[in-house]
């Protein structure tokens, strides 16, 4: 244990947070956030989700929150995890839990008192501290050690850690991505592809959803480098020839303070044609907002005048919208190489930018035209006129235009 290691100002933002606390304290029990709040914070991380761990077993911790009116809910009570629901948010709970073998084939989960024996059970060192909230560290793996040094590896043995879940193999990869600082764990890398055919039985939206996490990581080009190298994921993801392509995204994005994007990142992993496209959309099942935006960005190409050309980039704009022209010039920038410096002054226009709005309707032409399929195509005209003049154009000048 190290004493008040933490300030748990930078984890706990409300007051009921501390009223749960209590609540358990109050049954005779302990609570600890445990996993990504703790590793996250003592990393200098911000924006993490909040995980705790109790010695009460789900049907206490219930009882103990109801004395104290908060609401919980079950949403994994065969492993032993309950929902709390805190300022409207649902933090889940788990009870200390170890794996036990039935009949030395099956395992069972049992729930316990002992703190070192829940840590045993989670699959990284990183992973496998707690802290009070007095700000005081159970680390039972060397995980503050192995996190200041870069080191991701499993606890005790990988390959009973990956057992199991095999979905860990891609967890491992995604913090490594994230905090690896030396080379990869060699015992960890070796009982990832040992057992990389486990991954066959996972749901395909776990592993895509895992997948994703991985791709907006700051090393995800290394990571994904061993895991090609591997063929880790072959059944799944085909092999990349542009992983260049997708370091050279992740500093352009870094460097600007730009918000990752998986998608972004695939899309230069993959550069797609339209039918490509589609394929990785379909094989990825993507949602139906992912797969229109994937494949319109193989579908709508981008003039090489948009980085010199202010007037080309505003016509863009009014096109297709500024977060669209944003990708698909982080993209281009990406995929050919291009410079921070220039490309950061042309998104900073594009960003400020006021987007032109065109000041005719079909119903402004059909006092003048008549009705029909006519007036779209004049309207359409007459918006290419508008946009050629600049968007100087002025709504009577249009009118007499027709």
């Amino acid at each position: 244990m190290k004493s008040e290691y933490l300030d748990m100002s930078k984890i706990v933002c409300s007051q009921n947070i501390i009223k749960l606390f209590n609540a358990v304290e109050e049954h005779g029990g302990t609570i600890r956030f445990v996993g990504g709040a703790v590793r996250d914070t003592l990393a200098g991380l911000s924006g993490f989700d909040l995980d705790l761990a109790t010695d009460l077993s789900p049907e206490e911790l219930a009882e103990a929150c109801q004395d104290f009116h908060i609401k919980t809910m079950p949403i994994g009570l065969k492993n032993g995890i309950t929902g709390v629901v805190i300022d409207n948010q649902i933090l889940e709970v788990s009870s200390l839990n170890r794996n036990i073998k039935l009949n030395g084939r099956r395992s069972a989960n049992i729930f316990t008192d002992d703190w070192s024996a829940d840590a045993s059970r989670r699959d990284l060192t990183i992973n496998a501290v707690y802290a009070d909230l007095r700000g005081n560290v159970f680390d039972y793996y060397d995980g503050i050690s192995d996190l200041e040094k870069g080191i991701v590896r499993f606890i005790g043995n990988p390959e009973d850690r990956i057992k199991e879940d095999y979905l860990r193999i891609i967890r491992f990869f995604r913090f490594y991505a994230k905090f690896g600082k030396t080379a990869v764990d060699a015992p960890s890398l070796a009982a990832c592809i040992k057992l990389k055919d486990g991954l066959r039985s996972v749901a395909i939206e776990r592993v895509r959803d895992e997948l994703f996490k991985l791709l907006v990581t700051p090393n995800v080009s290394v990571a994904m480098r061993l895991i090609f190298d591997n063929d880790i994921l072959g059944f799944f993801l085909p092999p990349s020839q542009h992983l260049d392509a997708l370091a050279w995204l992740t500093k352009i994005v870094a460097d600007m303070r730009y918000e990752g994007n998986f998608l972004r990142r695939l899309f230069v992993l993959y550069q797609p044609n339209s039918a490509q496209a589609e394929k990785l959309a379909a094989s990825l099942r993507f949602t139906k907002k992912q797969k229109e935006l994937f494949t319109k960005w193989a579908k709508i190409t981008l003039d090489a005048d948009l980085s010199v050309s202010s007037f080309e980039r505003q016509k863009f704009v009014y096109r297709y919208g500024k977060q669209f022209t944003i990708d698909k010039i982080l993209l281009f920038a990406a995929i050919n190489g291009q410079e921070v410096p220039k490309l950061n002054n042309v998104l900073h226009e594009i960003e400020n930018m006021v987007v032109p709005i065109f000041p005719l309707h079909g119903r402004d032409l059909i006092g003048r035209i008549g009705n029909g399929e006519h007036v779209g195509r004049v309207l359409s005209m007459l918006e290419q006129q508008w946009i050629d003049s600049g968007f100087n154009l002025t709504r009577d000048e249009l009118l007499r235009a027709i």
